[in-house]
């Protein structure tokens, strides 16, 4: 038996590229030093650190980043929680150190919705939101790599 995912494709490669991006990001992080161990001595990406570390993301010049910001923070992804045994949509401002934080949390926040099914079942909920969402996220990531030397570097030389 064969499943057709019926999807518009364009999404779908834009899923894809926030995904791709998303791993060379968290790569990045690693490898520059923007890591801490959790249990078992696992690997993580420390993006607290990074965003303390980081430029303000506001400063960036490219009006396609102040945008993005713009739009990230203007419609910032919604939480996905289990409360009364239904699932639902949450408005969550999440704990943040700086406005940094804050772009890149909510960065993570869509990327976990859309990685773990928050917003996809066969076909993407709200599409025209999500393209923006993908959009910007991308345009955020790659502009936090582009502002800071070391990430730009290792993003520059990482073998994929």
């Amino acid at each position: 038996m064969t499943y057709l995912v019926e999807c518009d494709q364009g999404l779908n490669d834009l899923a894809t590229g926030l995904f791709r991006v998303f791993a060379q990001f968290e790569y990045c992080l690693k490898v520059t030093g923007h890591c801490v161990a959790s249990s078992g001595d696992a690997a993580n990406p420390d993006w607290t650190r990074f965003a303390r570390e980081l430029p303000p993301l506001t400063g960036s010049a490219d009006p396609g980043v102040a945008e993005a910001i713009s739009y990230v923070l203007g419609n910032p992804p919604k939480k996905q929680v289990y409360a009364n045994n239904v699932l639902q949509w949450r408005v969550v401002a999440p704990q943040a150190e700086n406005e940094n934080d804050l772009i890149l949390l909510y960065v993570r926040r869509f990327r976990n919705n859309l990685f773990h099914g928050g917003k996809f079942n066969g076909r993407f909920f709200d599409p025209e939101r999500s393209t923006e969402l993908l959009k910007h996220s991308i345009t955020v990531l790659m502009a936090a790599i582009i502002m800071s030397p070391v990430m730009l570097e290792a993003y520059e030389n990482r073998t994929d």
